[in-house]
C-alpha cells in the first residue's frame, strides 16, 4: 500500500487556512485532521514545516501539441512541466494535427495520454462548420467539453457559420468553451497596418490588430447565443476591460450558465512589455493595456471571472524569433503559473484562499470533475506544497517545457513549489520530476 502522511501544513481549502495533517492511502486522501499519527512504519512522512498545502491546480486550457506538432512540445514533456508547476490536472485543446474533430481522433489522444501523462488529463472535442454529428456523439462522462474557435487562431477550425453555431449551442448538453475574436475585424485591422508597414509590422501593433473590439464583438455574440439557446458556455482567456460587462457575480458559481476565465499572461503583462519581450508575449487574444489588466484583476476578485488558467501553448524559440507576421502566437506557462500568481499574493493583490478557489475549486465545479480540486476525505490525493518564502530564478536549465524558454526567464519568484502529488504519488520534489506517470483520465459528474 502507498501511504503518505503530510504533517504540519497550512492547509488551504474552501476559503480557509488551517494548520493540520493529511493522510494519503494509495490514490486517495483518507484523513484530514489537526494531528494524525503514522500508525505504520511503512508510511512516508513529509514535514511540510508550516508551508502551504493546496489542492493541485486544474488548468482548463492547455495546448500540449501531440499529435502532429511534437517538435514544440508533447504530452510527456508538457505534463512534466505541469506537475513541476503544481498543476496536477489539465484539459487539452483540439487544435493538434490532425484536429480532434472526430471521436476516433479524440480517443487516440486519450490513448497517448494513458501511456505518457504525468498529470491527470482530459481532451476537448473540437467543433467545425461540418462535424455536428461527431460533436453530438461526445460522452459527457469522460470528455471535458466542446471547444469552438470563434476567431482565426487555428485556421480550419474556425467556426463562422451562424446556423452551425446555433445548432451546436442548442443541441449539446455539454459545456461549450469558446475562443472569442472576430475574424472580420482582425482582417480589416491587419490590412490597415499592412498598408502602413508592409510586411514589417511591429509587434507593438499586435493588441491593435487583435483589438478590444475584435474580442468584444465575438464574446458578446457568444454570450447572446448562450442566453438565447440556454447553452452552458465557458469563455476562455478574456483580455479586455470592455468584456467584463458581459459577466455577472450576482449568482453563485454553481448556478451560472455562463462562466469566464482569465489567463496568467493577461494578469501579468501589458502592451508596454512588447518593447522588451517582443514575440515571446505574442498571444491570441493579445496582451492589452494596463487598464485592461487592472479591470481583469477587479473582475477576478469580485467573481465576474471564475477561473485562472494558462493557455500553455509552446512554440520553438526559432519560430518565435521570426518577424511579427510569421511568428506564431502562444507560449509556455504551466510551470510558472502558480509562482506567478503567488507574486500577486506577495503584492497584496490576492489572497491564497482566492488563488485556490480560482485555480483548483472553480475548474472542478465548472467542469463537474469527479473527486478532484479539493482537499477532502475520499477525494484523489492531488496535492501541492508551496513554500512562499523560498526564492528561485527562472533559468534555461530549470525549464521543463520542451521548447526550452519562458517569458519569465530571468525573473526571481518569491515562492517555490516543493512537492507535487498526483493520485497519491509524489511525482515532483524540489526541481526533480520522478519517472512516475501517475496521471489518470478525468471523469465528470454529469
Amino acid at each position: 500500500m502507498n501511504r503518505v502522511l503530510i504533517k504540519n501544513a497550512k492547509i488551504v481549502n474552501e476559503g480557509v487556512i488551517f494548520e493540520g495533517d493529511v493522510l494519503i492511502e494509495n490514490d486517495l486522501i483518507v484523513e484530514v485532521s489537526e494531528s494524525i499519527s503514522a500508525k505504520s512504519s511503512q508510511c512516508l512522512i513529509i514535514d511540510a514545516e508550516g508551508n502551504y498545502l493546496m489542492p493541485g491546480a486544474i488548468d482548463d486550457q492547455v495546448h500540449f501539441r501531440e499529435p502532429g506538432l511534437t517538435h514544440k512540445g508533447d504530452i510527456e514533456s508538457e505534463s512534466r512541466a505541469a506537475v513541476a508547476g503544481g498543476i496536477t490536472s489539465y484539459i487539452e485543446q483540439p487544435n493538434t494535427v490532425p484536429n480532434a474533430v472526430t471521436q476516433a481522433i479524440l480517443e487516440e489522444k486519450y490513448q497517448l495520454a494513458a501511456e505518457k501523462s504525468y498529470a491527470n488529463y482530459s481532451f476537448m472535442m473540437g467543433a467545425t462548420n461540418d462535424n455536428l454529428e461527431e460533436v453530438l456523439k461526445t460522452n459527457p462522462k469522460n470528455v471535458a467539453g466542446i471547444k469552438i474557435f470563434l476567431g482565426s487562431s487555428t485556421g480550419n477550425m474556425l467556426v463562422d457559420n451562424e446556423a452551425t453555431l446555433e445548432k451546436i449551442f442548442s443541441s449539446t448538453p455539454m459545456l461549450i468553451a469558446v475562443h472569442c475574436e472576430d475574424e472580420a475585424t482582425i482582417r480589416n485591422n491587419l490590412e490597415k497596418y499592412k498598408a502602413e508597414f508592409g510586411e514589417d509590422i511591429p509587434i507593438t501593433a499586435h493588441h491593435l490588430i487583435r483589438s478590444e473590439e475584435a474580442c468584444y464583438i465575438s464574446s458578446s455574440k457568444a454570450v447572446a447565443l448562450a442566453k438565447k439557446t440556454g447553452a452552458r458556455l465557458h469563455v476562455f482567456h478574456l483580455s479586455t476591460a470592455k468584456e467584463m460587462n458581459l459577466f455577472t457575480n450576482k449568482i453563485p458559481l454553481e448556478d451560472k450558465k455562463i462562466t469566464a476565465e482569465v489567463c496568467i499572461h493577461h494578469l501579468w503583462f501589458t502592451n508596454d512589455d512588447y518593447a522588451t519581450k517582443g514575440n515571446l508575449i505574442k498571444w491570441n487574444p493579445a496582451v492589452k493595456t494596463a487598464n485592461d489588466r487592472k479591470v481583469l484583476w477587479e473582475a477576478l476578485l469580485d467573481d465576474r471571472i471564475d477561473v485562472i488558467a494558462t493557455d500553455h501553448a509552446p512554440h520553438t524559440l526559432e519560430e518565435k524569433k521570426q518577424s511579427y507576421l510569421k511568428a506564431p502566437s502562444g507560449g509556455p506557462l504551466v510551470q510558472h503559473a502558480i509562482p506567478a500568481i503567488f507574486e500577486a499574493y506577495h503584492q497584496g493583490k490576492i489572497s491564497i484562499e482566492k488563488i485556490v478557489e480560482k485555480m483548483c475549486h472553480n475548474p472542478a465545479k465548472i467542469f463537474k470533475i469527479e473527486k478532484r480540486g479539493f482537499i477532502r476525505e475520499g477525494y484523489y490525493a492531488d496535492l501541492v506544497i508551496v513554500n512562499s518564502a523560498l526564492p528561485w530564478s527562472v533559468k534555461k536549465e530549470n525549464i521543463f517545457a520542451k521548447c526550452g524558454w519562458s517569458p519569465f526567464e530571468g525573473f526571481t519568484f518569491k515562492s517555490r513549489i516543493t512537492h507535487t502529488f498526483v493520485n497519491g504519488q509524489l511525482v515532483y520534489n524540489n526541481f526533480k520530476v520522478k519517472e512516475i506517470r501517475a496521471g489518470k483520465r478525468m471523469l465528470f459528474d454529469r
